[in-house]
């Protein structure tokens, strides 16, 4: 911890000074309650979904956001089955929970941060540094230096500019160059910010090794919901021509990271998911990468999406434009906030089995932007009946704000 001592002081001053503090968590522990505070029993979850949905709300209130730890486990050893040889990065900013976080390092996964927050946040969570990957390309400095003096070494950039930054706050390093490939047809296309340019790959990690750092590969992230296998085969391609090019320049790159992107089905009509495509993509890596590449990937969405259900109840209800207003509890503001900022559809459902009517969902808060979804086909709904809906554990309660006074879900995993 010698050089968080030795750095300059508008650095130093935005970090905790001693090594207990660099473990403090960043998450309100009243809305991201951890089991032993919950205290659900698990047989809850094994019951049939109308009684599990009554027996939570019950205990918890609305609106709530559960998610199934079994589900969790499921969804990433059904991953690891799929690609063997891929070790799993698990996205933080998907869901932070800590006890989402508890149960993939469990499992071995290892994981992606993107700030100092979240690496504080990993830190909390029992999970050592060296255990992480900070794959945000463009880095504050500070939490530059606080990686590097905690023992996260493992670093991605796009920039000459973002080289020198590493080199001067995390020298030595080992660094993964972020290439800019095909994102079309994804939810949302990363590739508008980030990444380099394929003919600067290879001359930006040869300057990374000239300023002192390790380039050991390159990343890339063919965008988020990718349901085009196309954009994942042609960075696959576009990757293994710049190893080649590397290495007959004199670097031997040793590692490619796959991102994230892997795609689930939030509604009926999405049909792309890991599954769907696994196999092919276990094909094209072994014939493109040989077994001297590690190979890693950084999903979020995939391993903790399909294990999320919200909760959410009717509290007032109008006509308006010929159409049944049912307002909930949460919205946009809260834990539908990927409709904004994801362009997530999700499917909304009840328990009651009577006619449906074309409906309108809107959240509690004043402003008419909040408005969850429109047309939508219900019941007749009233005053206290509950919402369900269900893949929403990505993406969602992560991006979720207090407006209006209004606080979002309680979120536990059980």
């Amino acid at each position: 911890m010698t050089d968080l001592l030795e750095a300059p002081v508008w650095e130093a001053a935005a970090r905790p000074s001693d090594r207990e503090m660099l473990r403090v968590g960043t998450l309100d522990p009243r809305r991201w309650v951890v089991a032993e505070d919950h205290q659900t029993p698990p047989e809850v979850m094994k019951r049939d979904l109308p009684q599990r949905i009554h027996a939570l709300v019950a205990m918890h209130g609305t609106p709530l956001l559960v998610l199934d730890r079994a589900r969790l486990v499921q969804e990433y050893r059904a991953f690891r089955r799929l690609l063997p040889r891929v070790r799993l990065y698990y996205a933080v900013k998907a869901n932070p929970h800590p006890d989402v976080i508890r149960t993939f390092a469990e499992l071995g996964a290892c994981f992606d941060v993107a700030s100092e927050g979240e690496m504080r946040h990993v830190l909390a969570c029992d999970v050592p540094a060296d255990r992480m990957i900070f794959a945000n390309t463009v880095k504050r400095p500070e939490a530059l230096s606080f990686a590097r003096g905690v023992g996260a070494d493992f670093v991605t950039f796009d920039s000459e500019p973002e080289l020198y930054k590493i080199a001067k706050h995390a020298p030595g390093c080992r660094v993964l160059c972020r290439a800019r490939v095909g994102n079309a047809g994804s939810q949302v296309n990363l590739s508008l910010k980030f990444g380099a340019d394929s003919e600067q790959v290879v001359p930006l990690l040869l300057k990374a090794k000239a300023l002192g750092l390790r380039p050991e590969g390159i990343s890339f992230h063919v965008g988020s919901q990718c349901a085009d296998y196309d954009n994942y085969r042609r960075a696959f391609e576009t990757t293994s021509a710049l190893v080649g090019e590397a290495g007959r320049r004199g670097l031997a790159l040793s590692t490619i990271d796959v991102g994230g992107g892997f795609p689930i089905r939030h509604v009926a009509d999405e049909h792309a998911t890991i599954q769907s495509y696994g196999a092919q993509m276990r094909r094209d890596l072994d014939r493109l990468f040989g077994p001297e590449i590690d190979l890693i990937a950084e999903p979020g969405r995939a391993l903790v999406g399909p294990a999320g259900m919200l909760l959410t109840r009717v509290v007032g209800r109008s006509i308006r434009n010929n159409m049944n207003y049912y307002y909930l509890d949460d919205g946009v503001y809260g834990d539908f906030s990927g409709i904004v900022f994801d362009h997530s559809r999700y499917e909304f459902r009840s328990l009651k089995r009577t006619a449906k009517y074309r409906s309108v969902l809107a959240g509690p808060t004043c402003d008419s932007f909040d408005t969850i979804a429109d047309g939508v086909e219900l019941p007749e709904l009233h005053v206290g009946d509950v919402i369900y809906v269900p893949n929403i554990g990505a993406y969602s309660c992560a991006s979720a704000v207090v407006f209006n006074g209004i606080e979002p879900a309680k979120v536990i995993v059980v």
